[in-house]
């Protein structure tokens, strides 16, 4: 399962390590097509650990995470062309100007273009509305941006929402939890690990594509290789970390990790 960010070849600078080109892009998609890989949707994914489904053979599931502007459109656009549909993530509190949110401003997609995403073939699934580190949220604060962003969504859509992102991939056992019970059932986070068919349902591993990713990584990564596979507990670094940035969150309040 990869995960991009923006496709554009001038990125705001707090984006740009998680930015790649429209031609680095296309290269990548020409790259899990001919691997033979099936590209699949979340959905498709979760269907499978119900037990609703199957899936084909070797699948990937190609993710975007907040919705910048290139989304709707050449993105959009050269996934269609390749009949390969994806998964978008989207910040709500980022596509409504004049919103509070936490991402630094770059060039957005605005929420009435979603439905634009779906008649693309796109999934959409939400990303919170202000983009916070869940994992340092109150229980209050937590509901609300896994509920109103799932709200909002789903007024917009006309349908319900079910697959969440956390936004930089943070989560907890409570944070779990609180996606689950806001009617979630999916969430993915980061973990930069392969996917497998015993990863976790409310913590499904994603690879994070870096502009210094190459074409080679991503081809390695089509083949299996190059990352360990999840399923595994957090490390000792992990929760360490964790309980560093609910201390600052106390002390400052919600701020961006980027």
């Amino acid at each position: 399962m990869l995960l991009y960010h923006a496709v554009m070849d001038d990125p705001p600078a707090w984006i740009a390590e998680f930015t790649v080109a429209p031609r680095q892009f296309a290269a990548h998609l020409d790259a899990i097509r001919d691997s033979g890989r099936t590209p699949v949707t979340i959905g498709t994914l979760a269907a499978h650990f119900a037990g609703r489904a199957p899936l084909p053979p070797r699948p990937v599931v190609l993710t975007f995470d907040d919705g910048f502007a290139d989304l709707p459109g050449r993105t959009a656009e050269a996934l269609a062309e390749r009949g390969m549909p994806a998964t978008a993530y989207l910040t709500t509190g980022a596509l409504t100007p004049g919103r509070r949110c936490l991402l630094p401003p770059a060039p957005m997609m605005t929420l009435d273009r979603a439905g634009l995403l779906e008649e693309y073939g796109m999934e959409v699934g939400a990303h919170t509305v202000s983009h916070p580190q869940l994992d340092t949220l109150g229980p209050r604060a937590l509901r609300g941006e896994l509920g109103d962003c799932k709200a909002e969504l789903e007024d917009t859509l006309g349908h319900r929402i079910d697959h969440l992102a956390y936004p930089h991939g943070y989560n907890s056992p409570a944070v779990r939890r609180a996606a689950r019970a806001a009617g979630y059932t999916t969430a993915v986070a980061v973990r930069h690990a392969l996917s497998s068919e015993c990863d976790e349902a409310y913590r499904i591993a994603r690879l994070i594509v870096r502009r210094s990713h190459t074409l080679a990584d991503v081809t390695a990564w089509m083949r299996g290789e190059g990352a360990r596979a999840a399923p595994y507990n957090d490390s000792p670094m992990t929760v360490g970390w964790r309980c560093y940035r609910r201390t600052r969150a106390l002390v400052k309040g919600p701020v961006f990790a980027g």
